[in-house]
């Protein structure tokens, strides 16, 4: 059996990424209605709210579901206890040190996955005793690795290094780029764009209109004195742009970010101040579907391909 879908006792090897702004109970019990494994991206949300989602999620879907947490945002040892205390079972942890709250998880029975942007972080997380990683390339929406290494290159490196199940993330939104994950090396996929531009994503109707809109070309990596994030090229992003030909220095950079900057463009639909995350697979990403219908194409498209590979010739 597949590993990811034995780990998480799923229909598919799909995981919805746990995407600020995006990721509300709605979507994560959609993916996990639809065979998949939803999350909800606790980085968004208010310990308050986050278990408010929890017990919504559990209310919408029998199914198994978990909650992404980037362990820079503050609160995070209230959010880890609220996790406990709702008896959330899968928790996917980023942006920070897996030894920091892997073993406390672990302790209470939850399973543990890791995001990570290369195999020295790979490796780090599976000696840290988590379950499972997510290795990250470079085409990924949001907050992204500094090593600038694409998903082409990542799997298979990261793949060689680690024994644990693996998990493919950046670029991919469609079952051909699910086959080719898995051929790499991959055990399954995550998906965060494709779903931020779905029926149940949270993320405000403007946005994901955006991204439907966006061409190959349209985003880019920035801020990476703060935390390198992918963005569409708006006016903020110009305006960041600007500010570094002015020789903008640490300081300059965080006031011109400001607080909720990403809430504004996501969630409250700014386009033109509001900071817009997304992956450069948005090119391939021409509709707004619900999720069952989006999951139903992944895995029909993947079928096929999986049979035209078999005809390859040369």
């Amino acid at each position: 059996m597949n590993r990811i879908i034995q780990l998480f006792g799923i229909e598919y090897p799909i995981i919805q990424g746990g995407m600020i702004w995006n990721s509300g109970y709605k979507l994560a019990s959609a993916v996990s209605n639809a065979g998949g494994l939803g999350l909800i991206g606790a980085g968004s949300m208010y310990p308050n709210v986050l278990r408010e989602h929890i017990q919504k999620c559990k209310k919408a879907t029998n199914k198994p579901f978990g909650v992404n947490v980037p362990m820079l945002y503050p609160n995070v040892e209230e959010i880890m206890n609220i996790i406990v205390e709702e008896d959330v079972k899968i928790v996917f942890t980023s942006a920070g040190n897996p030894k920091t709250w892997t073993s406390f998880l672990k302790e209470k029975g939850i399973t543990v996955v890791h995001v990570v942007s290369s195999s020295k972080f790979a490796l780090k997380a599976q000696e840290a005793g988590v379950d499972a990683v997510v290795a990250e390339g470079f085409e990924a929406g949001g907050h992204n690795g500094r090593e600038e290494t694409t998903t082409l290159t990542l799997i298979p490196m990261v793949k060689e290094n680690i024994s644990i199940p693996l998990i493919a993330a950046g670029g991919i939104a469609t079952g051909k780029g699910m086959l080719a994950a898995m051929i790499l090396g991959a055990d399954g996929v995550q998906m965060g764009s494709r779903f931020a531009a779905s029926t149940e994503s949270s993320a405000h109707d403007a946005f994901k209109r955006t991204i439907v809109e966006t061409n190959e070309g349209d985003t880019l990596v920035t801020l990476k004195e703060l935390a390198p994030v992918r963005l569409i090229k708006n006016k903020f992003f110009q305006d960041v742009q600007e500010a570094y030909s002015n020789c903008a220095s640490v300081d300059d950079l965080k006031t011109l970010l400001g607080r909720a900057r990403a809430k504004r463009g996501m969630f409250e639909g700014d386009l033109v101040e509001g900071e817009l995350e997304i992956g450069q697979i948005a090119g391939l990403i021409h509709d707004i579907l619900p999720v069952s219908t989006i999951i139903e194409q992944v895995i029909r498209e993947f079928e096929v391909a999986k049979k035209e590979i078999t005809n390859l010739t040369f």
